[in-house]
């Protein structure tokens, strides 16, 4: 079993800035693929963009630019930070992480951790 815990989040006003975390532990030598995905009130969970194993970062269009998605190996720790937050950033922020052992599921999700951004 893998166990994800986000931290991190809360209420901003809009403009700044924030680094979520996302720290794994238990069977952390499953992991395969990190992702952050957000979902805001009345709307879909939506991809932010991952890092894969090896190191290569990718990122979902909309989230281009004031997103960045790091990892800390050695703390199995994710990150994602995010710039000149706005309103609409307003949301549940979860972590997943893909396992690649064969007990267990294929894929864990995080509890989220909410980001409120104010006018």
């Amino acid at each position: 079993q893998v166990h994800l815990k986000e931290s991190g989040g809360g209420l901003v006003q809009a403009g700044d800035s924030l680094r979520l975390s996302c720290a794994a532990s238990g069977d952390t030598g499953c992991i395969s693929g990190l992702n952050w995905y957000r979902q805001g009130s009345g709307k879909e969970r939506e991809m932010v963009g991952g890092i894969t194993n090896a190191g290569s970062l990718w990122y979902a269009d909309s989230f281009k630019g004031r997103f960045t998605i790091s990892r800390d190996s050695a703390n199995n720790t994710l990150y994602l930070q995010i710039n000149n937050l706005q309103p609409d950033d307003t949301a549940l922020y979860f972590c997943k992480v893909g396992s690649s052992c064969h007990w267990g599921p294929s894929m864990y999700w995080g509890q989220g951790i909410r980001v409120t951004v104010s006018s």
